[in-house]
């Protein structure tokens, strides 16, 4: 009988849900009972004998006789009992199934009668075929963890050899897009019995093989050009708003060009206009020159007795006379000769020439010269004038203080190429080794040595802005910024590197004559003028406005065309005119008591 004429099984799910049918007999669930009915209402593919045994054993245990061992030495196998059934029953409803691609040779003999005469070592094929031979119903499956993946499950049984099956991960899935093969199912031969397998075959569809999803590959593109909605999208426009159409935003364009040229036009008039305030007051400077010449030259310390001639003073030096007021208001405390810059030099020379002058203080030098002044061009190392002098008094400087084993500091370029800008070499050398040695100055280029008096100096400072700008102060000690981020930047070069030009030669005018605690004022009148962008959320962006490279304030002067080569905190709108206006609102709670009380508090030593 074929298996095409075996009638589909039925199930009667009235039966299941019934309430009737009291006088059917109630089913019992037991192993018997399931074997019983499955005989009963299932067709078989074992013949009439087949039925009959499994009538007979109804009273009879039926065992699970199958084994699974798990032998990691791979030793030993174990295989189910043959006296579980006969072998002539297992090959009546056991068969051979091949799941390869080639379909079986109907003129090779019966598998089942091959592999019991003269059982053969089967290997797994090359396109991922399972052959699994049936001598017996429960075959061991034995994993033996020692051996290679693709060797590492077996099957055994008691008359043939183990059986190497390949690992799920070593078999390719089979792509969807390739005709699956038809596999070759032999039927059974009912008048041969058990033992006979027909020439006839049937078509089993294959199973499907499921696929893991894959993951999208992202390919680069190459970019063609703006799009569709880059296009009619304006730059200025929001992301969250709609793209406007084209004439739109042409118009919008066009009219914020136009804001943008008044806006040019309205930055220009008030450099204008600010140019002009500045030759006024440098014209009313020139014209108190005679006053000057009466009242100050003569006698220099009248300043300090007669508020009219410091006012004067305050107001700025006449630049004719600004080499001599230097000089006298910054004295000569260390007693220096007139030839000690030539005695200097000579010595550094020679410590040039036989190479025994320290090259790290050599390339400091350099370094700090390309940075000095550099809107002037008088410093540059190939075209400017002042180049040779500037680097003869700074390894002069040097060796001057190789004595006192202290070396080369950064900063010192920009004091002493104000110096030379007003005064001659040999007197500008005098006055910087004097001005150095002010308390305030030689604890900044002191080095390692004076750190515990420029800790002293932050603390000075700290208390001087949480008195007079106390928002700034709780502004810089929420973002934990100390005085040691930004003042060192500030008084070593003597705010030469962040203000203008004009405006430090102002600031050098009133801190030669009044001392230290003129450039603590200054350097808070400064903060003053930044006030208003000081707070920032972020720490970082707060200093980078105080080191003057917040990167809006410089998109901001590049577009109107100012020059980036001055003082850092022009590109904020900082000017001589706006810092001396914060220095002079100060007049009413600064006072110089309260810096020498500091002082007294700080250095009790000085």
């Amino acid at each position: 009988m074929q298996l095409a004429d075996i009638p589909p099984p039925s199930l009667d799910l009235d039966d299941a849900f019934a309430d009737g049918d009291d006088d059917e007999q109630q089913f019992q669930f037991s192993t018997d009972s399931i074997r019983q009915d499955l005989a009963r209402h299932e067709p078989s593919w074992a013949d009439s004998e087949f039925e009959a045994s499994i009538d007979s054993e109804h009273t009879q245990s039926f065992e699970d006789e199958s084994v699974s061992t798990l032998d990691i030495d791979a030793s030993d196998p174990r295989s189910p009992p043959e006296s579980a059934l006969d072998e002539d029953e297992t090959n009546g409803y056991f068969s051979q199934i091949s799941l390869s691609e080639s379909v079986p040779d109907e003129s090779s003999e019966d598998p089942v009668t091959q592999n019991d005469e003269s059982p053969k070592d089967i290997s797994p094929r090359k396109d991922d075929e399972l052959t699994v031979p049936s001598p017996h119903p429960y075959p061991s499956v034995v994993i033996d963890a020692s051996k290679p993946p693709a060797h590492r499950v077996t099957l055994s049984t008691s008359e043939l050899p183990p059986i190497s099956l390949r690992t799920l991960d070593e078999a390719a899935p089979r792509p969807a897009s390739m005709e699956s093969p038809r596999t070759e199912v032999p039927p059974w031969n009912h008048s041969n019995g058990a033992s006979g397998a027909a020439s006839s075959s049937l078509s089993i569809p294959p199973l499907p093989v499921p696929s893991s999803p894959k993951h999208p590959i992202h390919r680069p593109t190459r970019s063609t050009g703006p799009g569709a909605l880059e296009k009619v999208m304006s730059r200025t426009r929001p992301s969250f708003l709609p793209p406007k159409s084209r004439e739109e935003d042409l118009r919008h364009m066009g009219e914020w060009e136009s804001m943008m040229k008044q806006s040019r036009i309205s930055a220009e008039k008030r450099r204008r206009a600010l140019q002009e305030r500045r030759s006024e007051r440098e014209k009313k400077i020139e014209d108190s020159l005679h006053v000057w010449e009466k009242e100050i030259v003569p006698d220099w310390r009248k300043v300090h007795k007669n508020p009219t001639l410091r006012k004067l003073w305050w107001q700025g030096i006449p630049a004719k006379l600004r080499a001599s007021m230097w000089a006298n208001a910054v004295g000569n405390a260390l007693a220096l000769s007139k030839d000690n810059y030539r005695t200097c030099l000579a010595r550094a020379k020679r410590a040039l020439g036989s190479g025994a002058f320290p090259s790290a203080a050599l390339s400091l030098i350099e370094q700090d010269i390309s940075t000095t002044l550099p809107s002037l061009h008088i410093f540059h190392h190939e075209t400017g004038p002042l180049y040779a002098d500037l680097k003869d008094m700074l390894c002069a400087w040097v060796v001057s203080r190789s004595d006192e084993g202290l070396g080369y500091t950064v900063g010192a370029s920009k004091i002493a190429a104000m110096l030379l800008l007003n005064i001659p070499v040999q007197q500008a050398f005098i006055v910087m080794r004097n001005l150095m040695d002010r308390h305030c100055m030689r604890s900044f280029y002191g080095g390692e040595g004076t750190k515990e008096d420029v800790d002293a100096y932050y603390r000075i400072f700290d208390t001087l802005l949480a008195d007079g700008m106390p928002k700034i102060y709780f502004n810089f000690k929420q973002h934990q910024i100390s005085p040691a981020v930004y003042l060192p930047e500030w008084l070593l070069p003597l705010f030469l590197e962040h203000l203008p030009f004009e405006a430090c030669a102002r600031i050098w005018d009133v801190f030669l004559l009044e001392g230290d605690s003129f450039l603590y004022r200054a350097a808070l009148g400064i903060l003053a003028v930044l006030e208003p962008r000081l707070f920032f959320p972020d720490r970082k962006e707060l200093i980078e406005l105080l080191r003057g490279e917040n990167k809006a304030a410089l998109d901001v002067a590049t577009r109107e065309g100012r020059p980036l080569d001055g003082g850092r905190y022009e590109i904020y709108g900082v000017d001589e005119e706006t810092v001396w206006d914060r220095i002079d609102s100060m007049q009413d709670w600064w006072k110089d008591s309260t810096w020498t009380r500091l002082i007294q508090r700080e250095l009790p030593d000085l």
